[in-house]
């Protein structure tokens, strides 16, 4: 079901040119209602006004929106015919012609179209010359589209492509094929709105398929005379098998009505035709016509200052005298593309201002325009670019009109340049006094500054003489403390000597452990009667050893003396020797404290001459 369209309706075309700059008034309302109530449908909405509130909440909606009313529709080569007549008997001319190459494929989506061009030169003129001389620019209004052009395609996009055409000019890139990227570069993608932005010139083939069809009749008639201006006259404009232009012969005319090629219609021949008047009568003779078309064009020769007239086709309709000396025009080339005129571009574009004045049926003005003189000299013209429109506000050209102030814009220069001298004389003043009352404030300042140095010169000096002393006292005292150090080393290293010796020589194995019942002393006893070596055990927790003493039997014991149990304690166990013998072994536990602290446990283990039965 599709929602009635009316004011609700517009106002959401309107949203959408005033926020994205999407201009789709130009399209047919009744397939552009559909698409749009369709979007609605799709998201539970029952109205325009409420689908304008959803887009103005939901800005990512803007994107779906477009994709459902742009129609993306296209592949590589589609209606190959056409495209195999426009390879046979279009682009062998073009190539033939020399210089470089223009082509621009509006309405292209996601660029299918301009790679299936660029395919055809590159295979009519070889890589080299291709790159050298062609430039494809590839437009369209969907952003998204152009990015899936710029990334590349899948396989499945690719279909339509004969496979050795695929291989030699797409080239892997992950999941997807880009165009080669030595032939890339002649491809320009960008976005382009054929109803607002001014078209691309010097065309030697224009590519729109499948997209007018979507215009009403008065926008496509602007888009035409928008694409008979952007063609050169030998260029081709290449549609869609849907759109004939059967209404528009004043503007193409068909080289091949089937395949969709267009040529140019000559701007001369519609200057002729626009001058015949319409009233004429089977009575009325060329004479007359000759007569009327002369009072015309002597009409602006009285006029003091250079005049142009410019059709909307493009062509320069008249110049009067002041114009052809000024600019150096010839009468030939009265009836010419304006592009084709040194005047469209120097000294000014003429170009895009005329197209404004066209599309906003409103005057223009250039304001001071620098034009050079014959003599070297520079004069400065006021352009002022007007649309010219029947009664029924049909635009059929522009005048464009040079009004002289030179005089007025050097006078006005001069007042300028003399104002700026004088309030450049006057900050220039102004600054001088007020550097001179920051110097002598610095001045002042750095006085102030020295004298204050000065003094915490003086005190640092002090304090560096009394850091100095301290310096001395400190080391007379870290001497000191040396001399004392050294002595103590020597009393501990007597005394770990003479400890090592009493646990050498005594006849029970001896163990002394730390808080943490780590192994601080093992001695030559303990290693014979539990195989292991002082350096094996020395750091490791007693109960982790792997030997035949029970030491987790021993724990209580050990814990009791550490905490204050008494001195010492004793306990017999049972035992495994180094050799496997079983024994039985007595163990006393004294502590070793610091003061009133326990600091750690020395055991002192003994064989029991009773033999263990087995």
């Amino acid at each position: 079901m599709t929602l009635e369209g009316g004011e609700q309706f517009e106002s959401v075309i309107e949203y959408l040119r005033e926020t994205r700059g999407a201009d789709f008034t130009g399209y047919k309302r009744p397939s552009l209602l559909r698409r749009v109530s369709r979007r609605c449908q799709e998201l539970g909405i029952d109205s325009f006004t409420s689908y304008l509130d959803y887009l103005q909440v939901h800005a990512e909606e803007f994107q779906a929106l477009f994709d459902k009313i742009l129609i993306n529709v296209t592949e590589f080569l589609r209606d190959r015919p056409a495209w195999d007549y426009l390879a046979a008997n279009v682009l062998p001319r073009t190539i033939a012609r020399g210089g470089p190459i223009r082509v621009w494929s509006t309405g292209t989506a996601s660029g299918e179209e301009a790679y299936s061009a660029a395919i055809l030169l590159c295979e009519a003129m070889g890589p080299d010359e291709f790159v050298r001389r062609v430039k494809i620019y590839a437009t369209d209004i969907d952003e998204d589209a152009l990015n899936k052009a710029r990334a590349g395609y899948t396989a499945k996009d690719l279909e339509s492509l004969d496979e050795d055409l695929r291989a030699r000019y797409f080239e892997a890139q992950g999941a997807r094929f880009a165009f080669r990227a030595a032939l890339r570069r002649a491809l320009i993608f960008g976005r382009h709105d054929l109803m607002q932005d001014a078209p691309i010139s010097r065309l030697d083939l224009l590519i729109c398929r499948n997209c007018l069809m979507y215009f009403t009749a008065e926008a496509q008639e602007r888009i035409l005379g928008r694409f008979h201006y952007a063609l050169k006259d030998d260029g081709a404009l290449f549609l869609g098998k849907a759109e004939m232009l059967l209404s528009h012969a004043d503007l193409f005319q068909p080289v091949d009505l089937k395949q969709r090629i267009f040529s140019k219609v000559a701007p001369l021949r519609l200057r002729e035709r626009r001058l015949l008047p319409t009233e004429l009568g089977n009575g009325e003779t060329t004479d007359e016509v000759a007569r009327q078309t002369r009072v015309r064009e002597l009409a602006t020769e009285g006029i003091p200052y250079p005049q142009l007239v410019v059709d909307t086709l493009g062509a320069l309709a008249g110049a009067n005298q002041p114009a052809r000396r000024l600019f150096n025009l010839s009468p030939g080339d009265v009836g010419r593309a304006l592009k084709d005129l040194e005047i469209s571009y120097k000294p000014i574009d003429l170009r895009t201002p005329v197209d404004h004045a066209f599309r906003e049926r409103r005057p223009v003005v250039l304001a001071a325009t620098q034009v050079p003189l014959a003599d070297g000299a520079i004069a400065f013209f006021d352009v002022h670019l007007a649309p010219l429109m029947e009664d029924d506000g049909t635009v059929v050209g522009a005048s464009i009109s040079y009004i002289d102030v030179t005089a007025a814009t050097q006078l006005r220069t001069e007042l300028e340049r003399s104002r700026q001298d004088v309030e450049t004389a006057y900050e220039e003043l102004q600054s001088s006094n007020e550097e001179l009352e920051t110097t002598n404030e610095e001045l002042q300042s750095t006085v102030e500054e020295l004298e204050t140095t000065n003094e915490e010169l003086q005190s640092s000096n002090e304090e560096l003489e009394t850091m100095n002393e301290e310096l001395e006292s400190t080391n007379a005292e870290l001497n000191t403390i040396n001399t004392d150090l050294r002595v103590r080393t020597d009393e501990v290293g007597t005394l770990n000597a003479l400890l090592n010796a009493i646990t050498a020589n005594i006849e029970v194995g001896a163990v002394v452990l730390d808080g943490e019942m780590n192994v601080l002393v093992w001695n030559e006893r303990a290693a014979d009667m539990w195989g292991l070596r002082s350096d094996e055990v020395v750091g490791r927790s007693f109960y982790d050893l792997d030997i035949g003493l029970p030491a987790q039997e021993l724990a209580q014991m050990i814990r009791s003396v550490l905490t204050g149990g008494g001195q010492h304690q004793e306990r017999s166990v049972e035992a495994l020797t180094r050799r496997g013998r079983r024994i039985r072994c007595r163990v006393r536990a004294h502590v070793i404290a610091e003061g009133d602290r326990p600091k750690a446990v020395v055991l002192v283990m003994e064989e029991i001459k009773v033999e263990v039965p087995d």
